[in-house]
C-alpha cells in the first residue's frame, strides 16, 4: 500500500474517532442534565428550602419565600401552610386546591432555587451556632464543621435534640468510636436539629 492511502486510510480513521468521542460527550451531558433535572423535580421539600410560586393568571400571588423552621409559608388570602414533604409537582396541586375558589386560571408553577437546611451544633466546640447545609450532613460531620478539641470535648456523649411536631426526641451517640474507626452506622441528621457537645469531665483531684 502506498504511504499517500495509508495516510488518508489514517486520518479518515482519526477523524471518525474524534467525531464519535465529541458525540459521546455530549449525549453524557445531555443525559446527565436531564438526569439532575428528574432528580430536583422528585425532591421533598425541606425547611431551608426557598421556592418559587408563580401563577400565570394571578400574578399578585406570586412571589419567592422561603420554608421557615416549623415546615411553613405564609400565603396571601389563605394564611400559613405547612408544604415540607412535599415534591414541588405535589405542592403545585395543594396549592390549586387551596386557591380554587378565587383564581380563574388553574395553573400554577413551583420551582425550587435553592435547597438548604440548618443544623445548630452548641456547647463545646469552637464555632458554635447555626450550620447551613446543601447535603443530608451526618452529626459527626456537623460537629468537625464547627469545629472542636479534643482535649475538652467530649465525643462520646454527644446529644441529638430533634423537634418533630409536637414531639421532641434526644438521640445519645459516641462519635468518638466513630473516629476511633468502629463500625457505626452513620447518624444523618434532620433539618433544625440541634448537636450538643458535651466538656470532658476532668478530674484535677483538688479539694
Amino acid at each position: 500500500m502506498k504511504k499517500e492511502s495509508r495516510f488518508k486510510i489514517l486520518g479518515a480513521l482519526r477523524a471518525l474517532t474524534i467525531a464519535f468521542v465529541f458525540s459521546s460527550q455530549v449525549f453524557s451531558a445531555e443525559s446527565d442534565s436531564s438526569n439532575g433535572t428528574e432528580s430536583s423535580e422528585s425532591l421533598e421539600l425541606l425547611v431551608g428550602d426557598v421556592i418559587r410560586i408563580s401563577f400565570p393568571g394571578a400574578p399578585e400571588l406570586s412571589g419567592e419565600q422561603r420554608i421557615r423552621r416549623d415546615g411553613k409559608i405564609t400565603l396571601a388570602f389563605v394564611g400559613e401552610k405547612e408544604v415540607t414533604g412535599y415534591t414541588s409537582s405535589q405542592l403545585e396541586d395543594m396549592l390549586l386546591e387551596w386557591y380554587d375558589d378565587q383564581i380563574v386560571t388553574k395553573e400554577v408553577t413551583v420551582t425550587l432555587l435553592s435547597s438548604t437546611f440548618p443544623i445548630y451544633v452548641q456547647g463545646t466546640v469552637l464555632q458554635p451556632g447555626e450550620i447551613m447545609s446543601d447535603r443530608r450532613l451526618t452529626a459527626l460531620e456537623a460537629v468537625l464543621k464547627a469545629g472542636y478539641d479534643p482535649k475538652q470535648a467530649n465525643l462520646k456523649k454527644v446529644r441529638v435534640i430533634r423537634t418533630e411536631g409536637d414531639r421532641r426526641q434526644n438521640y445519645n451517640l459516641d462519635l468518638q468510636a466513630v473516629l476511633e474507626g468502629e463500625d457505626v452506622e452513620p447518624f444523618f441528621l434532620k433539618p433544625s436539629d440541634i448537636v450538643m457537645v458535651p466538656e470532658k469531665f476532668i478530674w484535677t483531684g483538688r479539694r
